[in-house]
């Protein structure tokens, strides 16, 4: 969610975030902020050829400009005959997202559509995107309560995340209702560091008076569409995925009209 306050104009998800970056920059960013300890040289430029080999673990990025190209169609001569299979390979059906639903309070929850395929660290880098994503949820329904959303996340992101749950307790303001997280993708992993893209559609939530319970008449716009958050991962030395830095673009923002479905 990205806001709060009497027209939700002013409260965001990325609290004070400079504009969008959506792009490698933040995986590049967090594998710098690993390398400066240990040697004055910059990091070296990114490209494609730089990630790790295709597997269940480090998926290749459909972004990316290399990615395979569609079989070859048969020749005339390469037709197939009657009785006989034909030669092009078929390409199998992508399997479907699973949903999961995480209950945040009573009348409050998230659904998450998890890539089917996605492998063990793919499927940690979404687990901390979740994890924050659920966990500063928490804190607002409570009322600043339950401040696990803490341990989800590092600086810059863990001061951008008290100040987004401070707003809502301050401005007496809640949420209730579904939020939904979807499209989720893990698109670099470059040694500690990550990038998950994700959708978020939060038209099913209201905000609240945190007192009276009662949804406020004048909605703010994230109510209304979704948006494309963007998150920034880093792996400490614990072996633990949390978030450390956050953008998000809205409509009619080119990034965000792949979340309209």
């Amino acid at each position: 969610m990205r806001g709060a306050g009497a027209a939700g104009r002013r409260t965001r998800r990325a609290l004070g975030r400079p504009a969008p970056a959506l792009a490698l920059t933040l995986a590049l960013t967090l594998a710098a902020v690993g390398s400066v300890a240990c040697s004055s040289r910059p990091a070296p430029r990114f490209t494609p050829a730089a990630l790790p080999p295709e597997s269940p673990e480090s998926p290749e990025s459909p972004e990316s400009p290399e990615a395979p190209k569609a079989p070859k169609l048969p020749d005339a001569s390469e037709a197939p005959v009657r009785g006989r299979e034909s030669a092009t390979p078929r390409v199998p059906p992508v399997a479907p997202p699973t949903s999961e639903t995480i209950p945040i309070a009573p009348g409050v929850q998230v659904v998450l559509e998890r890539p089917a395929s996605a492998g063990a660290e793919t499927t940690g880098v979404i687990d901390a995107f979740r994890d924050y994503f659920t966990g500063s949820l928490k804190a607002v329904v409570t009322g600043g309560r339950d401040t696990s959303y803490l341990e989800t996340v590092q600086e810059p992101a863990s001061r951008d995340a008290y100040l987004w749950v401070r707003r809502f307790l301050d401005e007496r303001r809640t949420v209730r209702g579904t939020a939904r997280l979807y499209a989720l993708n893990v698109v670099s992993v470059i040694g500690p560091g990550a990038q998950v893209n994700a959708c978020v559609d939060e038209s099913g939530m209201r905000l609240a008076d945190s007192g009276t319970g009662e949804a406020l008449r004048e909605q703010p716009r994230w109510t209304r569409e979704p948006f494309l958050q963007v998150a920034g991962v880093r792996r400490g030395d614990d072996g633990i995925w949390r978030v450390k830095l956050l953008r998000h673009a809205e409509l009619p923002a080119e990034p965000a009209k792949g979340c309209l479905r």
